[in-house]
């Protein structure tokens, strides 16, 4: 499956900010392996982490920023 996981960049910020919120595109087996693959290889704070259906991943990939996040 494809989740695309919202986060931010730093988790020292005392609050948030969704201006600040950014997101990458992972594929992985459930959520919590993209949660947890996520917080091995970055220092990022993860707000949510979104499953993609077939139509919503397909609305993704048109966007020029659609790439799946390798580590």
């Amino acid at each position: 499956m494809i989740y695309k996981v919202y986060y931010q960049e730093t988790k020292k910020t005392a609050t948030q900010k969704r201006e600040q919120t950014h997101s990458l595109y992972i594929d992985a087996e459930s959520a919590v392996a993209a949660r947890r693959t996520v917080e091995q290889n970055t220092p990022y704070n993860i707000e949510f982490i979104q499953e993609l259906d077939e139509k919503h991943l397909a609305y993704e990939k048109e966007n020029a920023d659609f790439k799946l996040a390798e580590f």
